[in-house]
Order: structure tokens, then sequence, then C-alpha cells
């Protein structure tokens, strides 16, 4: 097959789109995608000034997501002095696995000159997540208790490093996935909150004084390209899946948009197209109903916002210690 525009041997076919692509126009169509995202969302204000940038902390695990959306916003943005980077790595305790994944982080954070944190479920929890997975005090799926803490961590540190936005690599899937378990669940609640949480335009959103607002600029972009992209630039990341990943229902999930996408090119995008729009219209919805949400306060034990007196993470911490 040859490129539909230069008539180059195609690395890739989009059966979405119809597209043949070669290396160079593929890897075009990646970064346009990524930055028509960062436009449409609005992510750089017009304040923003070199006297007052904004801050940006890139949640980096060393996988092909986040290693190609720190590439891509770091040659987009590096020379802008409008825009700060740093990116932050969490290790969860688990032998071999996280390492491999940090080192390779290290690697991309020293090749792009970009400012590095690592923050770990030992230091920060006393916990690590290989000991949690062999006593699991909840008896609950591993990625149950690595949820709530890399959720706490990422979003205490953003915080402690003054992120006005806190970037994360979900894409084109990871939101289609998300966006359907929703559905499937009757979640209307959530689908109102994932507007204002991470998908919407920042014009859009509601303003939140407790959390550090969210984005994925990666999320118009389908797996298997972000992982072809990361191959074709030889990247730094690490590829291997986590050994504890155990999320039996978005696994399924995962599989039938499989198929549905192979049967039906493009129901990912159809999705989140929908789904973006719905979910703007709930959460518009949600507000005039006087939003419904509960009044956060600091945790008794870690001062963390939460809606109860001892937050989620500290009640798992505290099983984990005592079971």
């Amino acid at each position: 097959m040859n490129c539909d525009r230069c008539g180059a041997d195609a690395v890739m076919h989009a059966a979405y789109s119809g597209a043949h692509l070669c290396e160079s126009h593929f890897r075009e169509s990646v970064e346009r995608r990524v930055r028509r995202r960062v436009r449409e969302d609005d992510l750089l204000p017009d304040d923003a000034t070199p006297e007052d940038p904004e801050r940006w902390v890139i949640g980096l695990s060393g996988g092909k997501d986040s290693v190609v959306l720190a590439t891509i916003l770091d040659e987009t943005f590096a020379e802008d002095p409008r825009v700060e980077m740093v990116a932050l790595s969490i290790h969860e305790g688990i032998e071999g696995y996280r390492d491999e994944s940090l080192a390779a982080c290290e690697e991309l954070t020293a090749d792009l000159e970009m400012r590095h944190e690592v923050v770990g479920y030992e230091d920060e929890l006393g916990v690590r997540m290989d000991d949690v997975v062999e006593d699991d005090p909840e008896n609950m799926a591993a990625c149950a208790y690595c949820g709530v803490f890399r959720r706490d961590l990422l979003e205490t540190y953003a915080e402690d490093l003054g992120a006005d936005k806190l970037l994360t690599g979900h894409n084109l899937d990871d939101e289609a996935q998300t966006a359907l378990m929703n559905f499937l669940e009757g979640d209307v609640a959530q689908m109102a909150k994932h507007f204002d949480a991470s998908i919407g335009p920042f014009p859009d959103r509601r303003e939140s004084e407790h959390f550090v607002p969210r984005a994925k600029p990666l999320r118009d972009v389908p797996e298997k390209e972000v992982a072809l992209y990361c191959h074709l630039r030889d990247l730094p990341s690490h590829m291997a899946e986590c050994p504890h990943a155990s999320e039996a229902y978005r696994g399924e999930i995962q599989q039938l948009l499989l198929d549905m996408e192979e049967r039906h090119p493009g129901v990912r995008h159809s999705i989140m197209a929908g789904y973006e729009e719905l979910s703007g219209v709930l959460a518009g919805e949600y507000r005039e109903d006087g939003d419904n949400s509960p009044d956060l306060s600091p945790c008794e034990r870690c001062g963390s916002k939460t809606a109860r007196n001892v937050c989620r993470k500290c009640e798992l911490v505290a099983a984990i210690d005592t079971g």
C-alpha cells in the first residue's frame, strides 16, 4: 500500500478514515491531533505570559501513552515561555516492572531536559503494591487499591508542584471504555463529573477550588496508533503490562470495543463524540440543580479533600496495616 498523500510506502491503514499513511505523514497526523486537542480544550489560556506562565504537570509512567504525550508536548511548547512542564512519576512498589519503566522515564526526561519528580507509595504511604496484593485485606482487585493511591499522589504532588493543570496520557481506547462503562452502569452523575473533571473544554467547565484540573490531550488517538508512533520514533518506553493488572470488567469492555471497531470502524470516535456532548449537557443540568455534590473537607488523617471524615486512601492504608 502507498501513502495517500505522497505515494511512499504506507506504514499504517486507519480503517475508520480509510487513510493509508507513510511514516512521516502518520507521525504528522498523530501530532496534529494532539495539538488540535490542546487548542480545542483551551489548555493554554490567553492570559498566560512569560512572567506568569502556565505550569503543566505530566503524569509520566514510562508507558507508551505518557511517553508519546510528553514528547509531543515538549516539541510543541519547550520553547514557549508561557508554558512550564514538569514530569511526575509514581513508584508503586512493584518489583522489576516499575523499576524498568522509571528507567524509561529518566532516559526520556534527560533527553528532553524536562524536570522530573518521582514519588513512591512506600515513602509516602508506607505500603508497596507487591505486599498489598499478597495480603489483600479488602478482598479487592489490585487495580482498586492502586487507583486510589495513584490518584491521591498525583493530585497531592501536582498541587505541591504548583500545577495549573495535570495532564495524563489517556488515549481514545481508554476514554471510550470509560464512557461505555458509565453508560452501561447508568452512572449519570459520573458522566456529568467526567466533563468538568477532564474532558470538557476549559472555558466550559466549572472551576474547582479543591482539585488541580486535568486534561487528556491524547484522547483522540487510538491506542494502536500511539504504540506505532512510539515504535517508529524509537522513544524510550516500557511496554510490559503490570503483573498485577486485573480489571476484569474493563477488560470485557475493551474486548467488546475492539470487536465492534473491527466490524464497524469509527465506533470509538462516535462513542466519544456523543459522550462528550451528553456529558456537557448533564454537567449543566447538575449545576442548575444545585450540583448535588457532597461538601469536601480535609481528611482527619492526611488532609486530602474528602466527603467523609477519613478519605478512602487512609482507610485502605489502615486496612493494610492491620490486615
